[in-house]
């Protein structure tokens, strides 16, 4: 009978560290590029870490996952060149509680650590674990929140005789798109100024996205979604 093999796992001194900023916070010295790297430098000789690899993305908003630094970042966790993510602030890493959630899951399913350092979240200690599950527990409570939001607005739409079927004509992605940005925090104005930036067509294949179509379809997305 063969040997079990050996996990793989990283340097527990080992750990790469993680700066964001959006275009509108460059001027924010608190929120800088620099001071976040100070921040982590100095944590990071307190507690002995070697850094072994720096990632940022610098004029993306903190509303999605989908940021090249960040998933850099997590390449090498995952890849076990690095034992944990480090973040000065919670919200370099993400505006939103529902996606932090998922990065705490994803931690504690590969078995790295994520330190976000203002508020002391830091799943490698006990102490800090606590606090990633006080937040997870918040987290839950906007998802539930969120939820009740949309069904409320499916009830209002319904009594003003609004039919929610199927937006005809847009591919799976671009609801998808729609759905997971509004959940993030995005306003129906601003995904509609995105979409229209970006010359996505609308249903009916025109050219110009309004706050209440993206709304509508938002809705009616989430309401088949929840038939299902």
């Amino acid at each position: 009978m063969g040997r079990a093999k050996k996990s793989v796992k990283a340097d527990s001194t080992h750990v790469v560290a993680y700066l964001r900023v959006s275009s509108q916070e460059q001027a924010d010295s608190g929120l800088g590029l620099a001071a976040q790297r100070a921040t982590i430098e100095a944590e990071a000789a307190r507690r002995g870490w070697n850094i072994v690899a720096w990632h940022e993305d610098a004029g993306l908003s903190g509303k999605t996952l989908a940021r090249a630094g960040l998933t850099a970042a997590l390449a090498d966790v995952e890849e076990h060149r690095a034992a944990a993510i480090v973040a000065a602030k919670l919200d370099r890493l993400s505006r939103s509680l529902l996606d932090f959630a998922a990065l705490m899951d994803r931690a504690r399913r590969g078995g790295w650590g994520l330190v976000a350092l203002d508020l002391q979240v830091d799943t490698t200690t006990p102490g800090g674990e606590m606090m990633a599950n006080v937040l997870a527990v918040f987290a839950q409570y906007e998802r539930r929140l969120i939820g009740q939001r949309t069904r409320d607005a499916l009830a209002a739409l319904k009594a003003d005789g609004a039919s929610l079927g199927r937006p005809t004509g847009l591919p799976a992605e671009v609801l998808d798109r729609i759905v997971a940005d509004h959940a993030a925090g995005a306003g129906w104005s601003e995904l509609a100024r995105a979409l229209n930036a970006e010359g996505v067509p609308t249903a009916q294949g025109g050219a110009r996205w309004h706050p209440s179509t993206v709304r509508y379809v938002c809705l009616a997305a989430t309401e088949r979604a929840a038939a299902r």
